[in-house]
């Protein structure tokens, strides 16, 4: 059989969606060319996971899906084609080792999120992807029939391609290159870009009183989550206190459910004791108490409360500080009981997009092929990656998606433009 000549694919974006599209894409026999506007490659992979990244998650496919928030229907064909094993395997073969920590939790082995980067890298390498940094994509081009014929660059030169495959993520972290670029180039041929939010973001809150607590880490506590009279969320975790407002894993999960209802004050309750009930907490602090009954009230929480939320608990509970504990009412015992049940906060709004993990919103679904990642729109055309309204918990599952949607994006580009009959070899 005559061998056909190799088709190019333009690649936009190299963050991870982008570098597994062009693997995917040059693994099948594609010429691949990758356009990346930054100095270096996964710029947000190095800071994904508190630089030790977090590429993906062990669970079943069940699990997976119910951690996607939006569009988890979308992923399957993505998913199946390239799943978190396919997605270990393929990290373990390029040379980074890996280790399943606590919920599932994928890591590399160094604990260095730089050696995910370099696998790809390597792959790349191997496959003979072109990569040109500090190039900056600034249109798609079609040949005015909805047909796509390659890229012009930001310096003015064109790229000629049989297909391109948009990836330039999202507007989360944007001092890492996601700024939104392909935002517009997706709507200039015919996408709809639903509204773009910061998603698991740290929320502010109008309590003064966190600003004192700065720097404090509760773990084991649960918090609930309301929002117009609805209870959108209820969690189990570790959360941090911060100058304007809650941070840390469980508010990160919270900000997810927090969804349409941004721009709404919504009620946040912390619950210090969740293992108690009202009944058991009481008796507790009842033993608290004789233990301590000669102690001022002030001085009697050592047992139960880290000692810098002692004095805020205090003063927000109404009980008199100097009161010595023997003397407490059982109505005041069981207000300070409530207090640490449901302890309020108002949450005015989130962060912005600089401390959002992931954007919320991007280019409708509807208007992709979920079994190609090809748009329904431009033929030669292929999204993948945080460009898309899709978004998931934290835990793995959103580099996950760019893996899985990155890989079928790849494979359906280099099937376009190698054509069938190279394809089956």
């Amino acid at each position: 059989m005559k061998q056909m000549e190799k088709k190019r694919i333009a690649v936009i974006g190299g963050g991870a969606a982008g570098m597994m599209a062009a693997c995917a894409a040059a693994g099948t026999g594609a010429a691949v060319i990758l356009l990346e506007k930054n100095e270096k490659l996964g710029k947000k992979i190095y800071i994904t996971g508190k630089g030790r990244c977090n590429l993906t998650n062990a669970c079943e496919p069940d699990a997976f899906f119910d951690h996607v928030m939006r569009n988890p229907r979308f992923l399957y064909s993505a998913y199946y084609a390239f799943d978190n094993r396919a997605a270990m395997e393929f990290f373990e073969r390029a040379g980074c080792r890996l280790k399943t920590e606590r919920a599932d939790r994928v890591f590399p082995v160094s604990d260095h999120a730089s050696d995910v980067t370099k696998a790809l890298e390597g792959r790349m390498r191997a496959f003979g992807v072109e990569v040109l940094l500090r190039t900056g994509a600034k249109r798609i081009l079609t040949d005015g029939l909805g047909t796509v014929t390659g890229v012009l660059l930001e310096n003015g030169e064109r790229i000629a391609s049989d297909a391109v495959i948009l990836a330039t993520g999202g507007l989360s972290y944007p001092a890492t290159g996601s700024t939104g670029d392909g935002y517009g180039m997706a709507e200039e041929l015919g996408h709809t870009v639903l509204p773009c939010v910061p998603s698991l973001v740290p929320f502010e809150v109008k309590e003064a009183w966190c600003k004192q607590l700065q720097g404090l880490s509760l773990k084991n506590v649960g918090v609930s989550l309301v929002c117009g009279g609805k209870a959108l969320y209820k969690g189990f975790g570790e959360m941090l206190f911060t100058h304007f407002g809650v941070s840390g894993p469980l508010i990160l999960t919270a900000s997810s459910y927090y969804g349409t209802a941004s721009q709404k004050e919504g009620s946040l309750f912390i619950h210090l004791k969740p293992a108690l009930d009202e009944e058991q907490l009481d008796r507790r602090l009842l033993r608290d108490f004789e233990s301590r009954q000669n102690r001022q009230f002030r001085n009697a929480l050592d047992g139960l409360l880290p000692a810098r939320l002692i004095p805020v608990m205090v003063s927000l509970c109404g009980i008199d500080p100097e009161k010595p504990v023997h003397s407490i009412a059982r109505q005041e015992r069981r207000r300070l009981v409530s207090l640490l049940q449901r302890l309020p906060l108002t949450v005015t709004g989130t962060r912005g997009f600089a401390e959002a993990v992931i954007t919320r919103g991007g280019v409708r679904t509807e208007e992709v092929n979920p079994s190609t990642m090809g748009s329904k729109k431009t033929k030669g055309l292929y999204l993948a990656g945080e460009i898309l309204d899709l978004d998931a918990l934290t835990g793995g599952f959103n580099l996950q998606i760019a893996w899985s949607t990155g890989y079928l994006a790849g494979i359906s580009a280099a099937k376009k433009a190698v054509g069938k009959e190279e394809w089956k070899r």
